[in-house]
């Protein structure tokens, strides 16, 4: 059972910048691997970026040299550093979590969801 939590969307102008965070419950966060998805109205899910129970990382060719992925244990919090924002960038983005995972590029591979934070990017 995880729980998760999204926080930190917002309203920015192109090229600016936003973290986002996700919070998760439980004792077992450091053997989940993490992903950041996005989605847009009428859209379907996108996969953003993910990072691995044991610390490796991936990214969506789409915000690859832009955001970071990054996560700290100690807090059972994932964060999405978002630079060189673009309005294309424009969605809902959810977190989710894979027990044991592999990096997982598609919605199927993960087992838990937050909520959601609207991320809008302004021209």
């Amino acid at each position: 059972q995880v729980q998760l939590v999204e926080s930190g969307g917002g309203l920015v102008q192109a090229g600016g910048s936003l973290r986002l965070s996700c919070a998760a419950s439980g004792r077992a966060f450091s053997s989940y691997t993490m992903g950041w998805f996005r989605q847009a109205p009428g859209k379907a899910r996108e996969f953003v970026a993910a990072i691995m129970w044991n610390g490796g990382n991936t990214y969506a060719d789409s915000v690859k040299g832009r955001f970071t992925i990054s996560r700290d244990n100690a807090k059972n919090t994932v964060y999405l550093q978002m630079n060189s924002l673009k309005p294309e960038d424009t969605s809902v983005y959810y977190c989710a979590a894979r027990y044991l995972g592999g990096y997982g590029v598609s919605t199927n591979n993960y087992n838990y969801w937050g909520q959601g934070t609207q991320v809008t990017v302004s021209s």
